[in-house]
Formats: C-alpha cells, sequence, structure tokens
C-alpha cells in the first residue's frame, strides 16, 4: 500500500495543483479545532488528497453545496498528505471521505465519491431538526 502511495506522490509532483474551491472552507490542523470541534454550526469535511482521482471528481460538487449552504452548514476540505495526524486522529481510512460534524461531534460519515443529490440529501437528514 505504500509503494503505491509514494508513486501516486511522485506522478502529481509534476503536474500542477487541480484548483479546489471557492466555497468551501480550506482546513488544516491548525484551524479545525476552532472552525468545526468549536463551532456552533454543523458542519461536513471532505478528506481528500491531490492524486486521488474520485476526489477530482466529487470537488465541484462539494464547493456547489458549500455555496448553497453558506451560513447554515460549514462546509470543508482537508487534505490528508498535508494534515496526516488529523486524518489518523479520525480514523480517515479511505478517501474521499465525508464527515458529519453536528455540536462539534462526529455523526456520520460517508466513504467514497458520492452525488451531489445524495450528499443534499444527508445534509437534510442529519442537520434539519
Amino acid at each position: 500500500m505504500t509503494a503505491i502511495y509514494c508513486e501516486q506522490r511522485q506522478q502529481t509532483a509534476g503536474r500542477r495543483k487541480f484548483k479546489v474551491m471557492k466555497h468551501a472552507i480550506e482546513l488544516t490542523e491548525k484551524n479545525f479545532e476552532e472552525e468545526i470541534i468549536k463551532s456552533k454550526t454543523p458542519a461536513v469535511v471532505d478528506f481528500w488528497a491531490e492524486w486521488c482521482m474520485p476526489c477530482k471528481m466529487i470537488s465541484p460538487v462539494i464547493d456547489e453545496v458549500a455555496k448553497e449552504f453558506s451560513g447554515k452548514v460549514k462546509i470543508g476540505k482537508i487534505n490528508v498528505d498535508e494534515n496526516t495526524e488529523l486524518a489518523t486522529d479520525l480514523t480517515v481510512m479511505n478517501i474521499p471521505t465525508l464527515v458529519f460534524f453536528k455540536g462539534g461531534r462526529e455523526v456520520e460519515r460517508a466513504v467514497g465519491a458520492i452525488s451531489k443529490r445524495d450528499l443534499l440529501k444527508k445534509i437534510e437528514e442529519i442537520f434539519e431538526e
């Protein structure tokens, strides 16, 4: 598994980074607690990596949903290659992984690529009261 991971990292080293987001919050180990754990606003966090094709596929969906739910639900993205400790602490084993937080606590997660329709449905089910 490590050999595949290293090979994928090397393949992306010379490429230009793709545009991650316009509306989603860029999360890091430094701002995660303040933005997500201490926040009273419910949140969805996308754990992704530059080399992950399914992550790239859902990135526009995540950004669209962030725009639609602005002010109601925080939508953030965290790069697992740059924030390995946080991904490990939250037991993120596969990417993309979407983790849903309410009151600073994880309430659900979805692993793998997800359609916009399914993501909207999940957000409504989890966060609507």
